[in-house]
């Protein structure tokens, strides 16, 4: 595709504080305290009302230089800081009690071609659905990022980045050249640095460590520069993925009444298997990435979504062939369909939560908890009869959990795993656990059915999906204190490998180096070495 506009902005010296001129003359420094008319609103984070902060001020920022100048101000009054940019943390690392400060970087969102560095500049408080518009419409570009549009870049960068393109594209942070991180040296004085892929680079650890550590750890980012590794020249609209042609989606539905335990297995052993065999590096089934949901008996059954470009030649095959692929040997016919094509921009920025729609629980009263693990090979027939005792017995009165699967593997799976901190590069899917809920009277109850279920599941290394040849530990973007709790992890990988593995004491080293007062930290945060 050609065209497009070289800057959506004056490009100063790529050291400078490069917001846009009518952020930082227009919005900000804003303080917002408890008695403000904004205070409440400022409190609502993105998903999961489980957790609310009380703060002595959320910070609204509009400039780099406004953040250091929050920063400064909180380190020198005793005050601990964080920062917010989308609000879809699945734990209280934000909305702990201890935090004094929040800086919130929502008002930070410019998404531009930075032609100084020859790549993408996506400012800290962007959301992913500005980014795949601005990038798509401007230049025919996009990033293999989340399907949410609400998720903000700031932790889903750092943490990694998995979407629906990675195994097309590999993870966001696979195609991350450079950020722009607010730290805080030994004497308590905050400062911006920009750090590149550079091998010359003498901040390069900053960006490596940025580059799936996650977030919350080592500095508060202000600005990422996104350019697809092995990218050359200077043309903006060749220097990130294309934007699909489109996407096309085939659905299959089996409800609970037509799967019992045996055909339950099968099914979900047929997806296992099938990303075990289609999800090597440069596979051509990297176009297609499939999810299976399966709802808890009263609320639904299981979904099985596959989507593909239909642009792409052969791609429609490869829907039909999958969908013959998971009900093999499964007897009941599922409710089938397919899409015709769909335009991507419009069909990945409006796609909203299933989550409150399924459940019937309104947004502003969502609670959750969610566990999740990677996997190089499928779920054993035990581990599947665990899941659909769960899912089924009458005597769990827990209506709104479920397991989910999610595609893994292909392009993430040909970098190193020490290329960046995201050191999970063999696995094929992504497995999640989660339980839905309004009423905080229950929350005891919500929380004991997914940690039980996600224990027995994992029962055989002690109740965690530990690194070893069939599972591959957690997805730093769903934290789970759990996995610290000696009561839920009785396995002898502490948290710290479930996530990092052996890149763990990498990020410690960067962390005494880049935060020695260990002033960003949270319940799961790197710890100083």
């Amino acid at each position: 595709m050609g065209g497009g506009v070289a800057a959506a902005a004056p490009v100063p010296d790529a050291g400078a504080d490069q917001s846009w001129p009518f952020l930082t003359q227009g919005f900000g420094p804003v303080s917002v305290a408890p008695g403000d008319r904004r205070y409440p609103d400022l409190l609502l984070r993105g998903y999961n009302r489980r957790f609310t902060g009380n703060p002595d001020a959320v910070k609204l920022v509009g400039s780099t230089s406004q953040v250091v100048q929050a920063v400064n101000e909180a380190v020198a009054a005793g005050k601990r800081v964080t920062v917010r940019g989308g609000g879809h943390c699945l734990e209280n690392f934000v909305d702990d009690p201890d935090v004094r400060v929040v800086i919130d970087l929502s008002e930070m969102r410019a998404v531009y071609f930075d032609a100084t560095m020859n790549a993408f500049a996506v400012e800290g408080g962007a959301i992913l659905s500005q980014v795949y518009r601005t990038l798509d419409l401007g230049w025919g570009v996009t990033i293999p990022g989340g399907s949410c549009p609400s998720v903000g870049v700031g932790g889903h960068i750092t943490g990694g980045g998995y979407g629906v393109l990675s195994r097309l594209y590999g993870l966001v942070a696979d195609n991350l050249y450079a950020v722009e991180v607010v730290v805080v040296d030994a004497f308590g004085m905050a400062r911006s640095v920009i750090a590149t892929s550079s091998a010359n680079d003498p901040n390069r650890d900053l960006w490596w460590a940025h580059a799936g550590g996650g977030g919350g750890n080592f500095g508060i980012v202000t600005r990422f520069w996104l350019r697809s590794p092995g990218a050359t020249g200077t043309d903006p609209t060749k220097l990130l993925p294309p934007t699909p042609g489109g996407i096309m989606i085939t659905t299959l539905f089996w409800d609970w009444s037509q799967l019992d335990e045996a055909a339950f297995t099968t099914l979900v052993t047929n997806f296992g298997t099938w990303h075990e065999q289609n999800s090597a590096p440069g596979a051509a089934a990297n176009q297609l990435w499939a999810s299976l949901i399966a709802i808890r008996q009263g609320k639904g059954g299981v979904i099985v979504r596959a989507q593909v470009d239909p642009t792409v030649t052969g791609t429609q095959q490869m829907l039909t062939d999958f969908a013959a692929a998971m009900t093999r040997n499964v007897a009941a016919a599922p409710a089938a369909s397919t899409t015709g094509n769909l335009p991507w921009l419009y069909t990945t920025t409006t796609s909203a939560s299933e989550v409150a729609g399924v459940f019937g629980i309104p947004s502003l009263l969502l609670r959750s908890k969610t566990k999740g693990a990677y996997h190089k090979k499928g779920y054993t027939p035990d581990q599947l009869r665990t899941v659909y005792r769960y899912l089924t017995s009458p005597s769990y009165a827990y209506a709104s959990g479920l397991m989910g699967l999610f595609s893994f593997g292909g392009k993430v799976n040909s970098f190193s795993p020490t290329a960046t901190a995201v050191p999970h590069r063999d696995s094929v899917m992504l497995a999640s656990f989660s339980n839905y809920w309004s009423d905080a009277a229950d929350e005891t109850r919500q929380l004991q059915w997914v940690r039980e279920l996600y224990r027995d599941v994992y029962a055989t290394t002690g109740g965690v999906p530990v690194p070893n040849g069939v599972t591959d530990g957690n997805y730093v973007n769903w934290p789970d204190v759990d996995l610290a709790d000696p009561a839920w992890n009785t396995s002898s990988a502490p948290w710290s490998t479930i996530y990092y593995k052996d890149n763990y004491a990498r990020l410690q080293q960067i962390k005494a180096a880049r935060d020695p007062r260990d002033i960003f930290h949270h319940a799961l945060s790197v710890r100083p070495q």
